[in-house]
Order: C-alpha cells, then structure tokens, then sequence
C-alpha cells in the first residue's frame, strides 16, 4: 500500500527561484523564520516552498518536520493544493504531527475536491479501500481512483483495472478490468502480470 507526496525533495534552485534562498548556507532555521514569515506573508507558494525547505533540510535550513507542517497548513488553509497534498502526508506518517489517519483524510479530500489533483484522489482512494481514518467503502475507492485514473495516474488506473477484476466498488466486468490495466501498462510494468492473467482467464 502506497500514498504519494508532492515536492518533498525541493532543490536549492526552486528556493532561489522563488527569492526565498538564505544569505547564508549555514544560518540556522530559527534565524531564517522571522524573514520567512515577512517574505511569506500572503504567498501561499512561498509558504508551500519553505515547508518543502523545513522538510527536506535544504538552502541551509535545518530539517525540522514540525516546521514543515506549520508552514504546509498556513499555505493548505489557503487553498494551495499541493500543500494540502503533503499536510495530509504529515498526518498519515506521523512526521511533525501525531498520526492521524482522520487528518490525514481530510486534507487529501480537500485537494482532491478542490484541485482535482490526481495524487490526491489516489491517496484518498487508498484510504477509502483499506479504511484508514474512515469506514472503508469500495464503492468511494472506486469512484475515487476512477477521477485518478482519468487524469493518467498509472497507480489509480492499475488498481481501478483490478476492483473491476474483482467486482470491488464496482460491477464485475473483464473488459474494462482489461482496459485500465492496459493503460497501466504503459508506465508500471508490474501491471502487465495482472493483464496476462485477466487474458488467460
């Protein structure tokens, strides 16, 4: 069971593209937060990059999780999708916040309903199949890795091909199974042994 996250790993470059770069690679995180939150003040994006910077520990801040959540939620309450996408990554690992599965949940249906981003719609899909942090319902994972699927995320499309193998969430129905494991294919080789399998059966 996989979720995905957004720009964790945020180079150096993305920092200074966006005029938030320290003068100095060696100034610590608590000197660097005061100037932040100025620059940072009204720009969701530039919030979105300093968490990426707290999270990863780059541009000569110091890694620092809880820092990387504060400042993905004060962009996520915002409306950036992204930074909704990575809170609720926080919430269900437990990284610069309790685990929380509810949490967690939340932020990635804001994103998916919000910013029809296909990573969280996977993400929320995931937790509606394996019921974490809500009542597990097929029928939501399906409908859910389905909008996934149709923005061409190979992940959705692999497991939305497999709940219509099986009858999950959805009608049985071979050649629709058959059809978004195709368009899996083309990116998760993985895939391919299911299409195989489906074929000979």
């Amino acid at each position: 069971m996989k979720y995905r996250s957004i720009g964790l790993a945020l180079i150096v470059a993305s920092a200074l593209a966006a005029g938030l770069a320290p003068a100095g690679a060696q100034e610590s995180a608590a000197s660097l937060d005061a100037p932040l939150a100025l620059v940072a003040k009204h720009d969701p994006q530039a919030q979105f990059v300093i968490g990426s910077m707290y999270y990863k520990g780059s541009s000569g801040v110091r890694r620092d999780h809880a820092m990387a959540a504060k400042w993905y939620r004060t962009a996520a309450e915002q409306g950036h999708v992204k930074a909704q996408v990575n809170l609720g990554s926080l919430y269900f690992e437990g990284e610069g916040v309790p685990q929380d599965y509810v949490e967690a949940a939340r932020w990635f249906r804001k994103a998916a309903e919000d910013g029809n981003a296909a990573m969280a719609q996977y993400n929320l899909a995931m937790i509606y199949a394996h019921g974490m942090g809500v009542v597990a319902n097929p029928v939501e994972a399906a409908h859910w890795y389905r909008k996934a699927a149709e923005q061409g995320d190979a992940a959705a499309q692999l497991q939305l091909g497999l709940m219509y193998e099986r009858g999950e969430g959805v009608p049985r129905d071979a050649a629709l199974a058959a059809d978004w494991l195709q368009k899996a294919v083309r990116e998760l080789p993985e895939a391919r042994q299911h299409l195989d399998r489906l074929r000979k059966n």
